[in-house]
């Protein structure tokens, strides 16, 4: 498996971190903005997220739809570890989005949550081609929102962090209808890790 700058970053360098700051988040807090960004689905008895980190969001959904099928692809070698053996997972892709085989229209919801800006802009087409492929039904997008494509600077590092707006990227490449979309503002949901994401659901 060949990782890109991007992959090998968050794969092998920035992990531990992320993790570190993956614990410490809102649990309450977290739960009120996956109700409003799932608001408007209905029938979700599979779920796919890809990129789950050590798998905050499985243990949110994990309450919010107790009875739906969870499944991840994570590239990190440690947070991939935690999550299988913390959760039930009827899938789990230890690697990277592009380089994922798991069954097309398997799952009613697909997901990321700031994964896509990490991606870089050469590479986002084909990674939401393959979130798209996985659907049978709903695909979610929260990432940090711009008008135009613009790169930013990520703890003294370049081309790690992507900001554009990623719901007109999906909507105008893919067959799908806008359900539902909103934000969730910094100042509100800062302690529940959702600092000022743009959130979009698709529907095929």
């Amino acid at each position: 498996m060949s990782r890109n700058e991007q992959e090998h970053f968050w794969a092998d360098t920035y992990v531990n971190d992320y993790i570190d700051r993956n614990h410490t988040f809102d649990r309450l807090l977290a739960l009120t903005a996956w109700r409003q960004m799932l608001r408007s689905a209905e029938g979700i008895e599979t779920i796919l997220e890809c990129g789950s980190n050590i798998g905050r969001n499985i243990s949110f959904l994990r309450e919010i739809l107790p009875n739906a099928g969870k499944s991840i692809i994570e590239i990190g070698d440690l947070p991939y570890s935690i999550d299988t053996k913390q959760y039930e997972l009827e899938h789990a892709f230890h690697g990277s989005i592009l380089d994922s085989n798991l069954p097309s229209e398997a799952f009613d919801l697909v997901f990321t949550t700031s994964v896509l800006i990490h991606i870089h802009p050469d590479n986002l087409l084909a990674n939401m081609q393959r979130m798209f492929e996985y659907s049978r039904r709903y695909i979610l997008i929260g990432e940090y929102f711009n008008r135009t494509p613009v790169m930013i600077e990520y703890r003294g590092e370049g081309d790690r962090l992507f900001k554009s707006d990623f719901g007109k990227t999906f909507v105008s490449n893919f067959p799908v209808r806008v359900v539902d979309y909103g934000f969730l503002w910094g100042h509100e949901f800062d302690e529940a890790g959702f600092d000022d994401v743009t959130w979009w659901l698709f529907e095929k």
